[in-house]
């Protein structure tokens, strides 16, 4: 190689490495000048973590301002995702398990259940004591808990334990699917969401705004300062329509009238539920449900296997038996029956019948009190519950027009209080029955149909010759026919009979309404024959005391029944308490007059439902009740005296003692 190729290489050489240069310097020019901003913003925010901070949800008070619903700082172990991988983390974890008193598996458990962003903290335990907070403060001098960090935020405090737990509900961490469909509304996981009750109706109002901290952190991701904090916003307070010391009453009562009934040898008495609405404005004054939950259990600590416990427990203490569960409603229908014979002039005030303590068509059926009742008018057919009476009067009215009546007064349809889960409860009709009856038949039967045809299909597909074939044919035939006949028997009950109107004038048989209905009706009966919409939010106020929205009462309709019939309702149901009534038992002494009636519910194979409805005053009404005890026996003596603590705590009196209530009933 010569000397003049060597050098020309060389330049060759060099004009790359000073392109390349000029191409760094370039770039870095561009970098400096141009991107400085950029990537100065890019590195600042490395740097930098925006922890939430959750905020406090709503208060709830009762309509006399007493808290029924607040909130108690509690201490919260979670980690934060720094992006370590397991085998850094299970050093964390194993110490960590031994403070809480918990298995790591427990710990990886929860970290492996939830996704958050990095630095997004992960919740570990909820509600941990004192003690173990400086446990892990004394840890982290030592840098021995990486990550590990100690949150304060609200936790949801229930001062009256399992009063009112129906109406309140609970809350508890969001679920998979609640957070999938309200991912959009700032919810992540590890957020608390109203399960039931006014906690999951009312959740966008009391649910707050989330806060956040801003925090410097160095390169290995630990905070080195704090550069300011956006406070979180309070939810919005409730003020509700109830009255907790009628509410406490109502549940005392019963607690004990199941209490009674099993000391009575009602052993399958475990449930009552209780009604009391105003009934000027249709605010719910006490809903109570028993047996009933405590919902502060759910705020702490909680297992998916503790809780489901919790949901499966005997007695079903989570059903809402005030407004989700319904029953026949027995003799407390009877004021429908009578509305409707009235007002279409099937019979007039005079009308009367003799009731020799039975009554007869195509068979005889007695009346509850076989002495009879002597002659019957409507005032002392609802005094003295006369079955006999309203056997006649129903079939004399019939069915359908019973039934429109019942309807009037808001039977057989949900009421719109705010709770979720409210049954509609069924008014009977022909059709109802047919489609009832139908499905029974088909539920019964039809397997047994598809079980021939499936048997006889397989045998005449392998039969050797015709003849065999034939043979089977008419063994299949054979055997059909033996169940069409004990179908058509049953069948028979598709269509519509005279007992089926005799049951329904009495509320028996397919009734089927809520406690909460039954209120309600009764409430149409005292104040003239207006239907109110029940109702247990008052208002809605901001939490520096703002008024945000108010609640009244909403007229949803007009009973079509005249002033004169009601009056008439209204004094057989004052009858029923005072002497020779029904209820006089548990009213005698009452300080005020009073009109109710009692009603005993007939179920197949158990004891019966015992049921109230009544309201008070008699002459200006303000409150009605409906109290239904489930397989507790006679209303008159279990049911009546539940109304009777309730009014007494409503009106302000000493309510007399249980044993006093039962020797009178």
């Amino acid at each position: 190689m010569d000397k003049k190729a060597a050098l020309k290489r060389i330049n060759v050489f060099l004009g790359v490495i000073v392109f390349i240069f000029l191409v760094l310097i370039a770039r870095v020019s561009y970098l400096q000048l141009m991107e400085t901003e950029h990537y100065r913003t890019l590195a600042r925010e490395n740097t930098l973590r925006l922890i939430t901070i959750p905020a406090p949800r709503g208060e709830i008070f009762d309509r006399h301002g007493v808290k029924l619903v607040g909130n108690r700082p509690l201490y919260t172990v979670s980690l934060i995702n720094l992006g370590q991988t397991r085998e850094e983390l299970e050093p964390v974890v194993e110490r960590l398990a031994g403070i809480l008193d918990r298995t790591p598996e427990e710990l990886w458990e929860a970290i492996e259940n939830q996704s958050p962003r990095r630095y997004e903290p992960i919740r570990l335990v909820k509600d941990v004591s004192l003690e173990i907070v400086s446990r892990i403060e004394e840890e982290q001098i030592d840098d021995c808990l990486r990550g590990v960090v100690i949150e304060l935020e609200p936790m949801r405090e229930y001062p009256y334990g399992n009063s009112l737990a129906h109406v309140l509900g609970y809350i508890r961490e969001i679920q998979p699917d609640q957070l999938k469909r309200h991912k959009a509304d700032g919810y992540r996981m590890g957020d608390v969401f109203g399960q039931a009750g006014l906690e999951n109706a009312m959740e966008k109002i009391l649910r707050g705004t989330k806060g956040a901290r801003q925090v410097e952190v160095d390169a290995y991701g630990r905070p080195v300062r704090s550069l300011g904090v956006k406070n979180p916003v309070p939810g919005n307070d409730l003020v509700l329509t109830i009255d907790l010391k009628v509410q406490q009453a109502a549940e005392a009562a019963l607690t004990w009238a199941v209490e009674q009934a099993q000391k009575e040898g009602h052993d399958d008495c475990q449930a009552a539920s209780a009604v009391v609405l105003d009934v000027r404005t249709g605010e719910v004054l006490a809903l109570a449900s028993y047996p009933a939950y405590d919902p502060g259990i759910f705020a702490g600590d909680l297992s998916a296997e503790q809780a489901q416990a919790l949901m499966t427990a005997p007695g079903r203490p989570f059903y809402n038996r005030a407004i989700q569960s319904t029953y026949p409603p027995g003799s407390t229908f009877k004021m429908v029956t009578a509305v409707a014979a009235l007002e279409t002039g099937k019979i007039n005030h005079q009308f009367t019948v003799f009731d020799p303590g039975y009554f007869y068509h195509e068979r005889r059926y007695t009346c509850w009190n076989p002495a009879g009742h002597g002659t019957v008018n409507v005032i002392k057919g609802l005094q003295v519950s006369c079955n006999t009476f309203f056997w006649e009067v129903g079939l004399r009215t019939g069915a359908e027009t019973i039934a429109w009546f019942a309807r009037e007064f808001g039977l057989g349809r949900k009421t719109g209080i705010e709770l979720a889960g409210e049954a509609a409860g069924v008014v009977p009709t022909p059709e109802y029955k047919r489609r009832m009856v139908q499905a029974e038949l088909d539920r019964r039967f039809g397997p047994q149909f598809e079980a021939v045809e499936e048997k006889y299909r397989v045998k005449i597909a392998a039969a050797a010759s015709g003849e065999r074939r034939e043979q089977l044919r008419r063994e299949k035939e054979r055997e059909i026919a033996r169940i069409q006949a004990r179908y058509d028997r049953y069948a028979w009950d598709l269509v519509w009979r005279d007992y089926d109107t005799l049951n329904m004038a009495i509320g028996q048989g397919i009734n089927s309404y809520s406690p909460l209905q039954l209120a309600n009706y009764v409430a149409a009966i005292a104040n003239g024959g207006y239907i109110y919409q029940p109702y247990l939010v008052q208002r809605v106020t901001a939490p520096d005391g703002r008024i945000i929205s108010e609640f009244g009462p909403q007229l949803r309709q007009r009973v079509s029944v005249s002033a004169a019939h009601l009056d008439l309702i209204r004094e057989g149901m004052y009858r029923a308490t005072q002497p020779g009534g029904t209820a006089y038992g548990s009213f005698f002494d009452f300080p005020l007059p009073t009109a109710g009636k009692t009603g005993t519910a007939e179920v197949l194979n158990k004891n019966d439902h015992a049921l109230y409805v009544g309201f008070a005053p008699y002459e200006e009404p303000e409150i009605a009740v409906s109290v239904v005890v489930e397989h507790g026996g006679k209303g008159s003596k279990l049911a009546a005296p539940v109304a009777r603590k309730i009014m007494d705590a409503y009106f302000g009196f000493v309510s007399r003692g249980a044993s006093a209530a039962i020797r009178n009933g």
